[in-house]
């Protein structure tokens, strides 16, 4: 137990899978978990364990930014022994080569404040990486892989130019925690990859409807749900 957290030693699997939602990470368990149950309720936060076609995975919400997003994946590491951490969250395109609604599997993430300063990019683990690749090619979802560059501001008071640099050094999406989730897994030693839908384009100003995108997380948590499955 932690402040954050009521679940019991083991009730989680080693493998997690991290909306930042509470209502899409009761959503991924209803929908493709079996014996599933809620372990953590603590500030709304659902967290949840069952079984993807035999393999025992579970389900935890984060919340939105960084701080938050730290809290949850540190005590996943630290207090319940949690060694593969898969992000399903969302994302907006910076390049017309990102489609709306189809999922985006990040190769490398770096703060939007760093790109300046040169700072170290964080990356997935190679293998996770590379499952959720081959899940998506399996089961014949669209799907790219590419640079992301995360962001603390979501509001911005210069929307059309903030990413203009990010742009030019290559990066096709953006969200808010993926970068965190790499730097987070160089320093507690877990695996991690970053599987997202991209809800909106910062280019031509797109966006998905809200009411849609529930079942437009549908590709990326079978994705995401897959890989859980494969690793060994």
């Amino acid at each position: 137990m932690t402040p954050h957290n009521e679940a019991s030693p083991g009730d989680y699997a080693e493998t997690v899978l991290v909306p930042g939602d509470p209502l899409r990470a009761r959503w991924m368990a209803e929908t493709f978990l079996d014996d599933c149950r809620c372990v953590n309720n603590v500030r709304g936060a659902l967290g949840f364990t069952g079984f993807y076609e035999g393999k025992r995975v579970s389900v935890q919400t984060t919340g939105m930014g960084r701080p938050s997003f730290t809290i949850y994946i540190h005590e996943l590491v630290a207090s319940y022994g949690v060694r593969n951490i898969i992000r399903v969250g969302s994302c907006g395109a910076l390049t017309a080569s990102t489609p709306l609604r189809d999922i985006f599997i990040a190769q490398s993430a770096v703060m939007d404040l760093d790109v300046a300063a040169g700072q170290p990019t964080g990356h997935p683990d190679e293998e996770l990486a590379s499952l959720a690749a081959e899940a998506a090619r399996a089961a014949k979802i669209p799907f790219h892989a590419g640079p992301m560059v995360s962001s603390d501001v979501f509001y911005h008071p210069e929307p059309e130019t903030r990413f203009d640099l990010p742009r030019a050094n290559g990066i096709t999406a953006v969200d808010m925690e993926t970068a965190n989730l790499f730097a987070l897994s160089a320093s507690l030693g877990f695996r991690a990859v970053s599987i997202c839908t991209v809800v909106d384009s910062l280019l031509t100003g797109e966006e998905t409807a809200l009411c849609e995108r529930q079942e437009l997380f549908r590709t990326a948590a079978r994705v995401a749900f897959d890989v859980a499955k494969a690793i060994g």
